[in-house]
């Protein structure tokens, strides 16, 4: 199964994706790899980071991919590993502004149907508030609305978070 959880900063995303990691490793006995694409630029950032780690089981895989992440997910999924992506709003943000977005969107779009595992990509929804002021702020904001619309019709489920609660907007079962 594949999973896009969506929704606002501290909505709760990691939080339900982590349940239900869990949940499955507790149902299957499969293994969890995390893949966070945040970097620790400064005390803040790295503070945030301590707090996602602190949350995890320890027993969980952790690859840090800020880049690549197609490649990434090629590498570690398959039957007896849900692989876990927290977030897709940092990896764009790392690949829009210092890398090749065009083809990493394409390459990640391209290998989602192969993955033989489960899959949870968490991202964050960006768009519902005041256009942001800069083209580079809202070449950012369109990025990302279009990438989770790209992305939707390709997962089983598509959840958006508010506080704390999940919504249902897609689900295959």
């Amino acid at each position: 199964m594949k999973q896009l959880i969506s929704g606002g900063a501290r909505s709760g995303k990691s939080a339900l994706a982590q349940a239900r990691a869990l949940q499955w490793q507790q149902q299957t006995g499969g293994r969890v790899v995390v893949v966070a694409t945040a970097t620790a630029e400064g005390d803040e950032m790295a503070a945030r980071i301590a707090h996602h780690q602190a949350h995890r089981p320890d027993s969980w895989q952790l690859v840090e991919a800020p880049t690549n992440l197609a490649q990434t997910l090629a590498k570690y999924s398959d039957g007896n590993t849900l692989v876990l992506v927290d977030c897709l709003t940092l990896w764009l943000a790392n690949e829009l502004f210092g890398g090749n977005w065009p083809r990493e969107k394409a390459a990640l779009l391209e290998t989602l149907p192969g993955l033989p595992g489960p899959l949870i990509l968490i991202g964050n929804e960006v768009g519902q508030g005041v256009v942001p002021l800069g083209e580079g702020n809202r070449r950012f904001v369109d990025e990302c609305g279009w990438l989770q619309q790209h992305l939707s019709p390709r997962m089983d489920r598509v959840t958006l978070t508010i506080a704390g609660l999940p919504l249902e907007l897609k689900e295959r079962s």
